[in-house]
C-alpha cells in the first residue's frame, strides 16, 4: 500500500495519542466515538443467471470511523479495507489504508479544517463532495477549508484541495468560495417579518495542467488549464409556502464526457412547495446543459465529480419499482416533477379510524433541444462549440417518465396496508447504453401488509408485480419478514422472471435472510441469488452483477 495513504493515519493517531503528559491531559478531557461496518460475500457459481466463478470465493468491504472531540477541537480518521472489493464495486478500491483523516477547530466565528472533508455549495450544482457507500462513491476533498461567520445571518466558506481517486488523489486542484446571506437575521433581528429570504452565491474553479491533443488525425486542441463556474441561489419562505431556486454556469470545459466541445455549460433548478394540515404539494423543474464538471478531464465514470446534478425522480424503496432507476444525464436534460400528499381525515368513512395517506407523484425527463451552432453544420464535433440550445425548449427524446400513486391505511392497531401503482417509461438506450433497444413501458403493482401480533412479534408481507413487453418481460416478487423486536428478524423472498421472452431464462431468485441486533451491534446473514441490474441514489448509479451465495453484514457503533 502506498505510504502516502497510510502516513496521514499514523500522524492522526500520534496526534490523538499524544507524545507528552500535556497531550495525555488534553485527551482525557475529550470524547472518542466511532462506528464499524463489514460486508462480505461468499460466492457460488451459477452460470445460468450470469454468476460466474469468483477466484477468491469470498470478497469483503469494511471500514471503521474514529472521531475525537474536545471542546472546539475535532479530529478523526477512517480506515478502509477491500480484500478484494465486492463484485459491483470498482476494482481500483482493492487494498487497505487510511484515505480519510482530518483535524478541525472552531469558535463563534471561524471553523478551520485541514485534511479530508466533504462540502456542498447550495444545491451542489457547482460543488458537492460526499460519500455514498452503497454506490462505492467518494469524492472527498483533501486540502483546507475555512468557514467564517462575521455577522449574524452571514456565512462565508472557502476551500482548496484535490479529490479522492480511490487510493490516490486526482490530478486537478479545486478552489471554491461560497457566501450565504439570511436577510432576516441580518436586518430583522426582532423577527417582525413573516417572510424569510436567503440569498447565496458560489464561485468554483479547477486547475489541471494545460494539455494539447490531436483529434481526427488533423485537429490539435488546446484544453484549458483553468475552468471556472459560478452559481446564484435564493430561498423564500412564508408559513407553509417555500420557493427556492439556483442557476449555475460553467465556462468551456472540453472533456471526454462532452466529446471535447467548447460550449459553456449551465443548469437551473427551481422548486416550490406548499403545505397545510393534511395536504402538501411540491413542484420542481430542472434544466441541465453540458454540466459535467470533473477535476480530471479524461475521466468518464462516477469518479472525480466536482458538482452534483440531482435527479428529479422519486427514490423508490421496493425492488420492482426500483428496477429501472434514472441516471442523471449531465450532457443535457429537461426535468419536471410534482407530488401531492393528502391525508384523509381520521374517523371518516373513507379515512377510517386512523386516517388514510395518499401520495401522487409524477416525473418526466426529456432531452434538450439542440441546433447547429452558428457557422457550424454538425453537432458535437470535437473542437467546436458543439451545438446551441434554446434555454426553455424541450427536446423530442423522452428519457424517463414515472407516474405513481401510493395509498397507506392503518386499519387497526395490529394491521396496516400499503398499495401502490406505477407506470414507467424508461429509455434503456440512453440510460443504460443499450443502443437499438425499445423504450421500456412497465406497469408495477405493490401490496405491503403488516400484521402486528403483540408488542414484539410482527409479520410483514410484500407482493410485487411488474408487467412489461420489453427488456426481460414480466416479474413477480414475494417477500415475508417475521420480526421479534428488538433483536431478531427472519426473511424469505423470491423474484421470478416468469415473463422473460426467452423461456430458458425464466429464473427464480430465492433469498433467505436473518438478522440479530444487540444494542448498537447488528449482524445479518443473507443467502440466495441476486439478479443483474443497476442501483441508483440521487441519479448516481453503479452496476450490480448477478450473484449467488452468502452475504454477511456486521455493523457496530460506540
Amino acid at each position: 500500500m502506498n505510504l502516502k495513504v497510510l502516513l496521514p493515519g499514523f500522524v492522526t493517531v500520534l496526534l490523538l495519542c499524544g507524545a507528552s503528559v500535556k497531550a495525555q491531559g488534553f485527551l482525557e478531557g475529550g470524547r472518542v466515538t466511532g462506528n464499524f461496518q463489514l460486508d462480505a460475500q461468499v460466492y457460488k457459481a451459477d452460470s445460468a443467471i450470469g454468476a460466474y466463478e469468483v477466484e477468491e470465493k469470498m470478497r469483503m468491504n469494511a471500514f471503521a470511523n474514529l472521531l475525537y472531540s474536545n471542546g472546539n477541537f475535532n479530529a478523526g480518521l477512517r480506515f478502509e479495507t477491500y480484500l478484494n472489493p465486492i463484485l459491483g464495486y470498482d476494482p481500483r478500491y482493492k487494498g487497505s489504508g487510511v484515505p480519510y483523516w482530518f483535524g478541525s477547530w472552531k469558535n463563534e466565528q471561524f471553523e478551520i479544517t485541514v485534511g479530508n472533508f466533504y462540502e456542498q455549495f447550495g444545491s451542489g450544482m457547482v460543488l458537492r463532495s460526499y460519500e455514498e457507500r452503497n454506490l462505492g462513491y467518494d469524492n472527498a476533498f483533501k486540502g483546507a477549508r475555512v468557514r467564517f461567520s462575521p455577522y449574524s445571518g452571514v456565512t462565508l466558506k472557502g476551500l482548496i484541495g484535490t479529490q479522492r481517486f480511490f487510493w490516490e488523489q486526482g490530478p486537478g486542484i479545486v478552489r471554491g468560495l461560497d457566501g450565504e446571506f439570511a436577510l432576516n437575521d441580518m436586518f430583522d433581528k426582532k423577527g417582525k417579518c413573516k417572510t424569510r429570504v436567503t440569498l447565496g452565491g458560489s464561485f468554483v474553479s479547477k486547475y489541471q495542467p494545460l494539455e494539447e491533443i490531436v483529434v481526427n488525425d488533423t485537429s490539435q486542441l488546446i484544453l484549458p488549464a483553468n475552468v471556472a463556474s459560478w452559481a446564484a441561489r435564493f430561498n423564500i419562505n412564508r408559513g407553509g409556502f417555500n420557493l427556492d431556486g439556483e442557476y449555475a454556469n460553467k465556462l468551456n470545459d472540453p472533456s471526454s464526457v462532452n466529446n471535447l466541445i467548447y460550449k459553456n455549460g449551465q443548469s437551473m433548478l427551481v422548486q416550490a412547495s406548499y403545505s397545510v394540515k393534511r395536504f402538501g404539494v411540491i413542484v420542481s423543474g430542472k434544466r441541465t446543459d453540458n454540466m459535467s464538471f470533473k477535476s480530471k478531464r479524461t475521466e468518464t465514470g462516477n469518479s472525480l465529480d466536482i458538482n452534483y446534478l440531482p435527479a428529479l425522480t422519486r427514490q423508490h424503496a421496493y425492488s420492482l419499482s426500483a428496477m429501472y432507476p434514472y441516471a442523471t444525464q449531465p450532457n443535457g436534460e429537461m426535468a419536471l416533477q410534482g407530488q401531492i400528499n393528502y391525508k384523509i381525515k381520521k374517523e371518516s368513512l373513507i379515512g377510517g379510524k386512523y386516517g388514510t395517506d395518499i401520495a401522487l407523484n409524477y416525473s418526466r425527463i426529456t432531452s434538450i433541444k439542440r441546433e447547429a451552432a452558428d457557422g457550424e453544420s454538425t453537432f458535437l464535433q470535437s473542437g467546436t462549440l458543439g451545438y446551441k440550445s434554446p434555454f426553455l425548449a424541450f427536446g423530442d427524446d423522452l428519457y424517463f417518465q414515472d407516474l405513481n400513486i401510493e395509498i397507506q391505511r392503518k386499519f387497526s392497531s395490529s394491521y396496516k396496508l400499503l398499495i401502490s401503482y406505477m407506470y414507467l417509461n424508461y429509455n434503456i438506450d440512453v440510460i443504460e447504453g443499450h443502443p437499438g433497444e425499445p423504450m421500456v413501458k412497465a406497469h408495477i403493482l405493490i401490496a405491503d401488509m403488516t400484521f402486528k401480533f403483540n408488542q414484539t412479534n410482527a409479520l410483514k408481507i410484500e407482493l410485487q408485480q411488474l408487467y412489461t413487453k420489453e427488456d426481460e418481460g414480466d416479474w413477480l416478487q414475494f417477500m415475508a419478514e417475521y420480526t421479534i423486536a428488538p433483536k431478531w428478524f427472519f426473511t424469505v423472498s423470491d423474484q421470478y422472471n416468469y415473463g422473460n421472452p426467452d423461456q430458458d431464462r425464466r429464473f427464480h431468485y430465492p433469498t433467505l435472510a436473518m438478522g440479530y441486533t444487540q444494542g448498537s451491534n447488528r449482524l445479518s446473514l443473507t443467502y440466495g441469488k441476486q439478479r443483474e441490474g443497476i442501483v441508483c441514489v440521487g441519479g448516481v448509479c453503479r452496476n450490480v452483477p448477478a450473484s449467488n451465495g452468502l452475504t454477511i453484514t456486521l455493523t457496530s457503533s460506540f
